[in-house]
């Protein structure tokens, strides 16, 4: 069974900053693109950010210049740091290939953003 794994979730004031990581399967991560998504209460999952097997990065407009992904091709591991936090940034971060496949969405790990 495949399986992500996130942690680093968790509370912290706007403006803050936290750091996401993501454990991979190496068949999975070897191959794809990797992706993180988020789904806010009441809201569709969305992607936030992807990078390439090669490194080529892209970011979600809400995101840009605040949110940097990145992978450990030696560690299977694709990281997402996220800084100057938002409110609106609050939601179930998860990982998965990109484009997703539906049967290894994970637990995901909550962020939220509150003063």
């Amino acid at each position: 069974q495949v399986q992500f794994v996130e942690s680093g979730g968790g509370l912290v004031q706007p403006g803050g900053s936290l750091r996401l990581s993501c454990a991979a399967p190496r068949i999975i991560f070897s191959i794809y693109t990797m992706g993180w998504y988020r789904q806010a209460p009441g809201k569709q999952r969305e992607l936030v950010a992807s990078v390439t097997t090669g490194g080529y990065k892209n970011y979600a407009d809400s995101v840009n210049g605040r949110f940097t992904i990145s992978r450990d091709n030696a560690k299977n591991t694709v990281s997402l740091q996220m800084n100057s936090l938002k409110p609106e940034d609050t939601a179930v971060y998860y990982c998965n290939q990109h484009p997703p496949y539906s049967n290894y969405w994970g637990q995901g790990t909550q962020v939220t953003v509150s003063s």
